[in-house]
């Protein structure tokens, strides 16, 4: 469609192009085959885009472009498309879309702010203009903002997280501790909840944290793991155990048992995530019950913030979740466009004459195991960044890859204080044979749209914040802070 043509009009004259800014071009309307062309590449190449992980139907490339006007389109398996919800003019070319880069902020021109639409679909890998160019936000826009996804939320109901089809494991409590390990494990689940036949009720969840407790438990007995200890503990067994251990941990014993936290199908997305946020948990239950004394309820999904974010709401034109949702609602919420260092987001780590708070725990790769899972329990944290010497990120270790030992009857013959966390890790990536990148990293010069939009991906559960460049871990960022922050609680 497009032949070689002279690249005018692009704004470049008399621009250096020794200077070369990299961009990230998205197409996030999903296809088989995606390719970029543009005024940069004289319309004569195409360059092919590639699928995002963990979400097929977004594709991206980042091509080194030098500052100036640039204008380009998307082929789209084999047909030309634009993207309506960036900047676009009328050319030579027909509809195309187009792109201002500065080479310093005051070069940003009046017609193209970073308020505009186009800029969720292609970020500036320049940190420093980034930051410099970054909108400011008052009080009342912070509380507009948190007004209307708050709004949104309540608006929404728990029906509408419900899949068209799926499955949900629950345990029975009178099954071993052993068999249910290897249940989270091969269905890839971290937790799952409880069904007490007796009572007629679900009764509570099995996460992996449970699993945690019992290995430092038998560890702190000085026994071996092996299969017979497992074997000989039923779930209701542990349950009981479980909260004499709590109690011996933070002394309080009115808090044990907890109550089990569930929701029911119309009640509202706020509610549900208020749940999750007040009773500290990964996921919350949707049930139904037709007996008036509500018992025998019927499970019906596991509800995660996760979802909740991303979840598709059919009462909508561009119904899939908050950040599709609001996407192109910059002017609306104004907290969107606000680079997360500006945010009191998170658990980061404190600079030299911050006041002291709650420091971030991270681990060397030769620390021990048991080390990092006492460390999961008394931080009360769900994930450990795994850095090196000089503080750059290395991996993640989570409580979901304690499931792990499951495999090969692995917790059979290790011993926590005996493995390192690299021989954990490497356990977790033989296990499922995973080849891709485990913990998913953001910048501070990144926009908190940008951040939710990451976390939106599946199995996304937290960001890494690291310096650009060294990899130096500097905070992080998991789904919770996110609601936490929206909902003021």
């Amino acid at each position: 469609m497009f032949a070689s043509a002279p690249d005018s009009g692009n704004g470049n004259s008399g621009v250096s192009r020794s200077l070369l800014i990299p961009m990230r071009f998205v197409w996030p309307y999903g296809g088989s085959r995606v390719f970029l062309c543009g005024s940069f590449t004289r319309w004569s190449e195409h360059i092919p885009m590639s699928p995002m992980e963990g979400c097929h139907t977004v594709f991206q490339v980042i091509c080194s472009l030098s500052p100036g006007y640039h204008q380009f389109k998307f082929f789209v398996d084999n047909e030309w498309r634009h993207d309506e919800h960036q900047p676009f003019v009328i050319g030579d070319y027909g509809v195309v879309n187009t792109i201002f880069i500065a080479r310093e902020p005051d070069m940003l021109p009046p017609s193209f702010s970073p308020e505009m639409p186009g800029r969720s679909n292609m970020d500036l890998d320049d940190v420093s203009s980034q930051m410099e160019m970054a909108p400011t936000i008052s009080n009342a826009d912070l509380e507009v903002s948190r007004h209307r996804i708050a709004a949104f939320l309540t608006r929404h109901t728990a029906y509408e997280l419900l899949p068209e089809s799926g499955k949900v494991v629950a345990l029975d409590v009178d099954i071993a501790v052993k068999q249910a390990f290897h249940i989270l494990h091969e269905q890839g689940i971290p937790v799952a909840p409880l069904w007490d036949s007796c009572k007629g009720q679900f009764v509570g969840v099995l996460s992996a944290l449970d699993f945690i407790l019992i290995l430092r438990e038998l560890g702190n007995l000085g026994s071996d793991l092996t299969e017979e200890e497992l074997e000989t503990h039923t779930i209701s067994a542990w349950k009981e155990g479980k909260v004499h251990i709590c109690r011996q941990m933070d002394g309080n014993a009115r808090s044990y048992p907890r109550r089990l936290v569930c929701a029911g199908p119309h009640d509202s997305l706020k509610d549900v995530a208020l749940k999750i946020l007040d009773g500290n948990v990964a996921t919350v239950p949707i049930t139904h019950s037709s007996s008036p004394d509500g018992s025998f309820p019927q499970l019906l999904h596991l509800a995660t913030l996760s979802e909740i974010l991303k979840c598709k709401l059919l009462t909508l034109l561009l119904a899939e979740g908050i950040c599709r949702h609001f996407k192109h609602s910059s002017s609306s919420l104004p907290i969107l466009q606000q680079p997360i260092c500006s945010i009191p987001l998170g658990t980061r780590v404190p600079k030299i004459g911050e006041p002291n708070r709650r420091p971030l725990a991270m681990l060397q790769p030769n620390a021990s195991l048991g080390a990092a899972l006492s460390l999961l329990v008394q931080a009360e944290v769900s994930s450990i960044p795994i850095v090196d010497e000089n503080d750059a990120l290395i991996d993640i270790y989570s409580r979901s890859d304690i499931t792990t030992l499951a495999k090969d009857k692995a917790y059979a013959r290790v011993r926590l204080d005996d493995m390192s966390i690299h021989q954990a890790l490497q356990l977790e990536q033989d296990a499922n044979s995973f080849n891709g990148q485990r913990c998913q990293m953001c910048l501070q010069s990144d926009t908190l749209h940008k951040v939710m939009e990451r976390l939106a991906n599946p199995g996304t559960r937290r960001l890494v914040i690291v310096e650009a460049g060294s990899k130096r871990v500097e905070g992080i960022i998991s789904l919770s802070d996110v609601f936490r922050f929206f909902l003021g609680v």
